[in-house]
């Protein structure tokens, strides 16, 4: 792949971010288009970010499951990059800067030392982290209704849109990750919760129960997603940084989100976390 199309095809998704429109997906514009030029594309856009003034918050990691891999006809998952910019602390989520969102529930790694190197374990990986926290990823798509193929959603930043995380946090050596079990829900309120902080909205006057499923979805075992990411990372000159979030992997199918919409996750352990679209 050429270094005009890389170019041109990194500054069609970054119009795409700033129009909140999205684009043609770039398979169909190039049908070449391949995985490691889709990186390219991706860093592409990061190192822009930067020069933005936006400072790298951690990585998150896609298709960690089987049926998705199957799905995108790929044998590994995918990696992109979160900025301090894409945490909602607050739990709300501004749909007025997002095109199609969805949203996922999973475990979110908080380390306290760099992990690098080509040979990350398992057991590295705990060492590493200094706490885990269930989350919410709300994964985003510059690419027109989500007509995407592996290559599209790379070079997309692998989709990335917004994250919240949980408060409830363990170490991941005292607590088996696969294990842990998780219910998403999509809430409705009675009367008007539109103005109340996240958190603090009344209880629900009903709860649909939109996915489940457990941390061995992801990879067997989430600390295991962490180490493919650190391992691949190295293939391309980077590491995980001591500080960083690293989003591990959806538990069970994204549901698309709207504004208005009120999600909540219960976790095994890790507690509860709710999403608002605003």
């Amino acid at each position: 792949m050429d270094k005009k199309m890389i170019g041109e095809f990194a500054q069609a998704l970054f119009d795409a971010e700033q129009s909140h429109q999205g684009v043609q997906p770039l398979t169909e514009r190039n049908p070449a288009f391949n995985v490691d030029a889709a990186y390219e594309v991706q860093m592409k856009n990061v190192s822009r970010a930067q020069g933005m003034g936006y400072q790298i918050s951690g990585k998150k990691i896609g298709l960690t499951s089987l049926p998705m891999q199957k799905q995108m006809g790929v044998g590994e998952p995918d990696y992109g990059h979160l900025f301090e910019a894409m945490e909602c602390k607050d739990g709300c989520i501004n749909t007025e800067v997002l095109i199609q969102p969805k949203i996922e529930a999973e475990l979110a790694f908080v380390l306290k030392k760099d992990l690098r190197g080509g040979s990350v374990t398992v057991a590295d990986v705990d060492e590493a982290t200094e706490y885990v926290v269930g989350a919410f990823e709300i994964v985003d798509s510059r690419v027109a209704d989500w007509r995407i193929k592996l290559p599209d959603t790379i070079a997309d930043n692998a989709s990335s849109g917004r994250y919240v995380l949980g408060q409830t946090r363990i170490t991941p050596k005292s607590i088996d990750l696969a294990a842990v079990a998780m219910k998403l829900y999509k809430m409705t309120y009675a009367g008007d919760q539109a103005a109340a902080p996240a958190g603090q909205v009344s209880s629900a006057a009903s709860m649909a129960l939109l996915g489940e499923g457990t941390g061995a979805a992801v990879m067997g075992d989430p600390r295991m997603a962490v180490a493919w990411l650190a391992n691949k990372l190295w293939d391309y000159g980077v590491e995980l940084k001591a500080g960083e979030v690293v989003l591990s992997g959806a538990f069970s199918a994204a549901p698309a989100a709207q504004k208005g919409d009120v999600f909540r996750v219960d976790f095994t352990d890790f507690g509860s976390v709710e999403a608002r679209f605003v």
